[in-house]
């Protein structure tokens, strides 16, 4: 396997560039660079980088060294704390690239190696990723527990509790003269029913994780010029969307990522909702519409002084989890008094009152429908999908017609779980069997 360099900090000028090279040649490289002895594991050393022909002086560095199988990625690991100037590390690069079987590494190929050596399961290593790449607080704990093992602890459990179930029904089958408990297999089906309502209740639990990877998607609507594009500008803090005032102005998606009480939100302006003859204008209000029927949370807006929102063009999209904003007090000259009804908000976008209440409102939603401080939640579609696959065979099993059937039920089950994880291996199967009932005594 050839050995790996990157720049494992951020691109650019910086204080310090950290280059990590990870592989069987790692510490030979960096003899070969520093011309000198290697120093103390685990220990920070200066060196001086040298081209690989010491005819120019690279960089006076910190150096690190990592032995394998105690590393990140389970190989030998040297880190390299340059200064941050990119020709620097364009140098350092450059010796690298000459040395036989020495190459870049390839998006993620650390964290492969990681999970190659079983340093990580799949679902600590995409924690690492959701964790370089959160910009909120929520995916920064979320990620946090998810590399840290919460979630694959979770479904390593459930495995093992099928592959232990699974090791009892193959002994009742592939042994029957042997002198097993009595009723092994009909012990085993209120387990499996219990540990199927458990991944169902799991499964149940929303798409929490997967909206906070994602964002939750709030959708502003409205008939045209009713201030939907001066909110989405306010919440942004930024000339985000075309504010005029003609009508139509908005004819197609306008998003913006917003960090609300530390979580991510993803709030996308759209066309006016009304009658229209212009076939662009029409394709944008389709849109708005189907927008909004996939969003999770939505606002409509009205004018002070209008039709009420259960007599709008959009009144068949409100429901009872919907905010209705009643924008433009600051040109009713005092003829409307604000009495709001539940989720109903009387404000001025321009001049900004009762933004702040709304804004106070939105974010409990926000914080309501995303909570992290319960249950670990699943965090991608590829575990909802496994998850759903293991119920299913899981259900098979209650009216398999036979022990074999049923038993192979189980395995699938299994298996569904070690996709998650990344370690499916049947030879656990066979520790469990002859672990437990001492088969050929």
């Amino acid at each position: 396997m050839n050995t790996i360099f990157a720049l494992a900090s951020g691109r650019g000028r910086a204080g310090v560039a950290v280059v990590r090279i990870s592989g069987s040649a790692a510490f030979d490289i960096l003899v070969s660079l520093t011309k000198t002895k290697l120093p103390k594991i685990r220990y920070a050393a200066v060196r001086e980088i040298y081209a690989l022909d010491k005819s120019f002086l690279i960089d006076e560095a910190l150096v690190l060294l990592f032995e394998g199988p105690n590393s990140f990625t389970g190989e030998d690991v040297v880190e390299i704390h340059l200064h941050g100037g990119p020709a620097i590390v364009e140098a350092l690069f450059s010796q690298l690239t000459k040395i036989p079987d020495v190459r870049t590494a390839e998006p993620g190929e650390f964290t492969r190696r990681a999970f190659e050596h079983g340093k990580l399961d799949l679902t600590e290593a995409e924690g690492v990723g959701d964790l370089v790449n959160a910009e909120t607080h929520a995916q920064h704990q979320q990620a946090l527990r998810q590399m840290r093992g919460a979630l694959g602890q979770i479904y390593n459990d459930w495995r093992e509790t099928l592959i232990r179930s699974l090791a009892h029904l193959e002994a009742d089958i592939d042994f029957p003269d042997e002198d097993m408990p009595d009723g092994v297999a009909k012990a085993i089906r209120p387990k499996i029913s219990a540990l199927r309502e458990e991944i169902e209740q799991h499964l149940a639990g929303g798409y929490r994780g997967e909206k906070i990877r994602e964002g939750l998607d709030v959708v502003i609507l409205g008939a045209p010029n009713v201030g939907k594009s001066s909110l989405l500008n306010k919440l942004a803090r930024r000339e985000a969307a075309i504010v005029t005032d003609q009508a139509g102005t908005t004819r197609d998606i306008v998003e913006v990522h917003l960090d609300l009480a530390g979580y991510p939100v993803t709030i996308a302006d759209t066309a006016g909702l009304r009658e229209a003859d212009d076939i662009v204008e029409k394709e944008g209000i389709r849109r708005a519409r189907e927008r909004a029927k996939q969003a999770d949370i939505r606002i409509f807006m009205t004018e002070a002084g209008h039709i009420p929102l259960d007599e709008t063009e959009f009144s068949d999209l409100v429901d009872k989890g919907s905010f209705h904003l009643v924008n433009k007090l600051d040109l009713t000259d005092g003829l409307v008094h604000p009495h709001p009804q539940e989720r109903q908000f009387f404000l001025s976008v321009k001049t900004e009152e009762g933004l702040d209440f709304f804004l106070q409102k939105l974010e409990e939603d926000v914080v309501s429908l995303l909570d992290v401080s319960g249950a670990t939640s699943l965090t991608r579609v590829r575990h909802r999908h496994a998850l759903e696959a293991c119920v299913e065979s899981l259900n098979r099993f209650d009216t398999a017609p036979d022990p074999e059937l049923a038993a192979e039920d189980v395995r699938l089950a299994a298996r569904s779980l070690g996709r998650i994880t990344g370690r499916v291996d049947v030879e656990d199967v066979l520790d469990v069997v002859f672990g437990d009932f001492c088969i050929g005594k």
